[in-house]
């Protein structure tokens, strides 16, 4: 081992016992807040050689698995409340109601997410130290992260594979081993200098490699697009006025006027292509699925055979007119207002679409007074002149193996409404996570956000068109053909899954042959 890392080991390990403890717990703090730096959109990637390494020696060098499991879930608070910070917006929207959230939301959401660090940091010390260690730390770390986009609705997010989104060159192993094999093979080369000169050569050679077959699967030519024009529409409407009733008209305007301007630059740079409309995640103020004259003046500038994608509030009610059910949906329109299909979203956000355990909570904490209805899961929407698609709500774009429905759609389409987190960093975190999903399903993807971003990319995750956060207007851009299905998009989480049993069978195996020469 180095002197440098040697000299690591012995800064990181001072604290570990007696009473000074407390000083290594804000130290493993500070290091999960600075691994949040690698994250979208800083990517500062290089941060990871420093705070994996800080969390692996101090986990493994703690004096009992109490201290041990107590550091990592400092630092995992620390990388949470980090790489989190911009929920805090959210609540600034309502702030005169929900302004006693503003301290704790954040820091209290990151609890629980802390607590999947212990994993890899009880895990690992079963296993010998050196390289099986390493392996087995790496394998059970990536687990933890697989399970904590499963329980409780699931939160995927902050995964460590993400950091390389950063462009198209970087991610495109995600084809075959999804985000989760990005965040193995991420926290494998982070930690192999800890093995001397020969784990850091292997580390670089690891992202000569994965360079290597980015350029390789990026080469080939990319296909022809298909004869549609996508017509992104962003009316950047902020969160706190997208609501109110003297705002109602104005915004329905707004949207209209863009769609009018958008439409008209698409026949006169795509002439002859069939034109698709999306609006964002609940950007009409009025029910288009339910109400016949709004949808009209909603479709009013679309030429003769035209679509509109629109986001929007869909209801069923009682003979009173009062509101039984209600969707997030996104209703697909004609050029005549005529609804032809609606997606309904199906994985709705706790506390945001709906309240769990609404009768056990204080009245403060229930958000509105009728739960969002989840739909029946994702589909594929055929519509006339258009190939197939996936339609995605927000954040069902966020969990990897778990974007498209059993008959694979020609491109996805995501409509977000990302107003709730203003100028931050979650926007950018957002559109990293809807990029790897292009890249593992080998599908386009067209997405609408409300403030931004909305972007276009391929079926290989390059970036056709975009709009960047806060601005208004329109994204034009031609819908990029559909990629072959990529191993991940035909086996799913079975190849991370797989990866790491592998990995973990490697650890125990070098553990039990060191075991056998002492």
């Amino acid at each position: 081992m180095s002197g440098r890392v040697a000299r690591l080991r012995e800064a990181l390990t001072r604290r570990l016992e007696g009473p000074g403890f407390w000083r290594a717990l804000a130290t493993a703090f500070g290091l999960g807040a600075i691994a949040a730096l690698a994250l979208p959109p800083v990517h500062a990637v290089p941060v990871l050689l420093v705070s994996l390494p800080g969390l692996f020696i101090m986990t493994m060098e703690a004096p009992t698995a109490r201290r041990a499991a107590l550091v990592a879930f400092a630092w995992g608070w620390g990388f949470h409340i980090a790489g989190l910070h911009w929920l805090t917006n959210a609540i600034l929207t309502e702030v005169e109601r929900y302004w006693w959230l503003v301290p704790l939301a954040v820091p209290g959401l990151a609890l629980p997410l802390a607590g999947f660090t212990l994993v890899p940091a009880l895990a690992a010390r079963w296993a010998a130290p050196g390289w099986p260690r390493i392996l087995a730390f790496s394998a059970a770390f990536v687990a933890a992260e697989m399970l904590r986009g499963i329980l409780f609705t699931g939160f995927p997010w902050n995964l460590i594979g993400t950091v390389w989104a950063f462009g198209a060159l970087p991610i495109q192993a995600a084809a075959w081993i999804g985000v989760h094999g990005l965040s193995l093979a991420t926290l494998l080369m982070a930690l192999a200098p800890l093995m001397g000169w020969r784990g850091a050569a292997g580390s670089l050679a690891a992202v000569m490699l994965f360079a290597a077959f980015g350029v390789a699967r990026l080469l080939p030519q990319e296909p022809d697009p298909e004869p549609v024009a996508l017509v992104l529409v962003q009316g950047n409407v902020a969160q706190e006025a997208k609501w109110r009733e003297e705002s109602r008209i104005p915004i329905f305007q707004r949207y209209i006027d863009l769609t009018a301007a958008g439409v008209q630059a698409a026949q006169r740079d795509a002439p002859g292509s069939r034109i698709l409309v999306i609006w964002p995640e609940t950007a009409s103020p009025y029910l288009l699925a339910n109400d016949p004259a709004a949808a009209r003046l909603a479709t009013a500038p679309l030429p003769p055979g035209a679509t509109l994608l629109a986001g929007s509030v869909r209801a069923e009610f009682a003979p009173d007119g009062r509101p039984t059910r209600v969707w997030n949906s996104l209703v697909a329109l004609d050029a005549q207002g005529t609804v032809l299909d609606a997606y309904d979203k199906a994985h709705l956000v706790p506390f945001g679409e709906y309240t769990p355990l609404r009768g056990l909570l204080p009245i403060r904490l229930v958000i509105s007074a009728l739960d969002f209805t989840p739909g029946p899961g994702l589909r594929r929407i055929s519509l006339p002149g258009l190939p197939s698609f996936g339609g995605l709500i927000c954040y069902e774009v966020i969990f990897p193996g778990a974007v498209t429905p059993a008959e694979r759609p020609g491109f996805l389409v995501n409509v977000t409404n990302d107003a709730w987190f203003g100028v931050s960093a979650g926007p950018h975190q957002h559109l990293a996570t809807a990029r790897l999903r292009a890249v593992e399903e080998g599908l386009p993807l067209a997405r609408a956000a409300q403030t931004g971003i909305s972007a276009v990319f391929d079926a290989r995750g390059r970036e056709v068109e975009r709009m960047g956060l806060a601005e208004t207007g329109v994204v034009l851009a031609p819908l990029p053909a559909a990629g072959s299905r990529t191993p991940f998009a035909a086996v799913g989480l079975y190849i991370p899954f797989t990866l790491l049993a592998l990995v973990a069978i490697a650890a125990g195996l070098g553990s039990r042959r060191r075991a056998g020469r002492g």
